[in-house]
């Protein structure tokens, strides 16, 4: 192993691990593919920000379907795979290669996520969905449900789930060296659309582009090209801001870590550009009860506070006492304990404990974490009749549930909401409920999963 340096503790490669091999008799009859063969793989959004690097994230199965309202993303994408069939409508996809596929990637707005998911879990094909795993908390709970249902291999796309330093880091915590935790603080001072505070002026539709598929389930509403492709996320209707687009990275290790579960409260504590159109810049704070652990010699872990600032708010984040701001500046998320500090960086690629005097003599703790032949390859492998992959939607699921508390909570300032999770409501605001659930446009309902 390459020696540490203090500045770069444990960073961002994951190691590599080999898949275990089964035999194929072993899976006949299962309906799952043996490790030596290669999977079907249909591709739901090709280009725009993600889409045509998810489908070469996953290049090493058979590209056997691709799929984008924007024939332009087709055609780019489609040259490199020429023997993928081509679709325009994922339901005309997955209807007609239900058969044939046995997994999609899905990387399109945050609004159509479960509407995609669903329809592909339904029909008993595996999912990958990039984060955050929904646009709405309700349709979060759903995809959970789906997923016990219909017990497909499942993944959300936050990447730094798989990283050695997001295992370092529970690892850290669950060895006691931070002592208890009680304050958990991530920031981030990017945005989309931040300077749009009304519906933009009406445009032509690109002929290429089905701007009634993009819509999907969400309210009718004119094409503009600020929303589409690349500034959607900050619109109301189609996104979740930052708190979806990288708060789900940058506290994937608090909520591994801490075991987070659901709180019992969310709270904004400030906010700025509040207009009907795009999100405005916020902080707010969750708070989260005492809660099991089982890698923890206690097994349990004491009521925590998860703070996030998240556009201009991300500037009132100061330092608690002990720590300067040099000492944050290569973090994103820091972990306030008992007995000392310890930040994350990027998607939960890097960790230290900092001031970096105490990185001095400090020792990793026993690994305790299976490491991850990485994101993608998680997945892969579990379609392949391997374990679950390590963001499974049994735990990205309850996961952006809580995140997404914080894209209601700032319409109510200074309001400590109070959370029932088990039924899925506040039950001070009912108000605030309003937002639980999200709009479904007339032919786009989805309907709840019973278990």
């Amino acid at each position: 192993m390459r020696q540490v340096t203090r500045r770069d503790f444990l960073g961002a490669t994951a190691a590599c691990a080999a898949f275990t091999i089964v035999p194929r008799h072993v899976l006949a009859g299962s309906g799952q593919p043996a490790p030596s063969d290669k999977l079907n793989l249909g591709c739901v959004g090709v280009g725009g920000m993600q889409g045509g690097s998810d489908v070469n994230s996953v290049s090493s199965e058979n590209i056997y379907a691709l799929c984008d309202v924007d024939e332009r993303n087709l055609n780019q994408t489609g040259a490199k795979y020429p023997n993928a069939k081509r679709y325009r409508d994922f339901r005309e996809m997955l209807d007609k290669e239900r058969k044939n596929l046995n997994g999609i990637t899905i990387t399109i707005p945050d609004h159509m996520h479960a509407s995609v998911a669903l329809w592909a879990m339904e029909r008993g094909i595996a999912v990958h969905c990039q984060k955050p795993l929904t646009q709405s908390v309700w349709e979060a709970r759903l995809l959970t449900k789906a997923a016990q249902k219909y017990k497909v291999p499942t993944q959300m796309g936050n990447q730094g789930y798989s990283s050695v330093a997001t295992r370092v880091a529970c690892e850290i915590m669950w060895n006691g060296d931070l002592g208890d935790i009680t304050e958990v603080h991530s920031w981030s001072g990017g945005g989309f659309s931040r300077d749009i505070t009304a519906w933009p002026p009406v445009e032509e539709v690109p002929k290429e582009l089905n701007w009634d598929l993009w819509t999907g389930r969400a309210p009718e509403h004119t094409y503009s090209s600020k929303i589409h492709p690349w500034n959607w996320r900050g619109f109301l209707d189609y996104g979740t801001q930052m708190i979806g687009d990288w708060g789900i990275h940058q506290l994937g290790p608090a909520n591994w870590g801490l075991q987070l579960g659901s709180p019992t409260s969310v709270e904004c504590t400030a906010v700025e550009g509040v207009n009907p159109a795009t999100y405005p810049s916020y902080s707010c704070k969750m708070e989260f009860p005492e809660r099991p652990n089982k890698y923890v010699p206690s097994g349990k872990m004491p009521p925590v506070t998860v703070c996030w600032y998240e556009g201009k708010m991300a500037g009132n984040f100061k330092p608690p006492e002990g720590l300067t701001g040099e000492d944050l500046k290569d973090f994103n998320e820091l972990f306030v304990g008992t007995k000392g500090f310890m930040g994350t960086g990027g998607r939960g690629e890097s960790v230290r404990l900092t001031p970096e005097s105490k990185m001095q003599g400090f020792k990793k703790p026993p690994e305790v974490i299976k490491r991850s032949p990485g994101h993608f390859e998680d997945w892969i492998r579990a379609c392949k009749g391997g374990e679950s992959a390590c963001s499974n939607f049994g735990i990205a699921g309850p996961y952006t549930e809580w995140m997404l508390l914080g894209a209601i909570c700032w319409r109510f300032p200074n309001e400590k909401l109070l959370w029932d999770g088990k039924n899925l409501r506040f039950t001070n605001n009912e108000k605030a409920n309003d937002y639980v659930k999200p709009y479904f446009r007339k032919g786009w309902e989805l309907k709840d999963v019973v278990i």
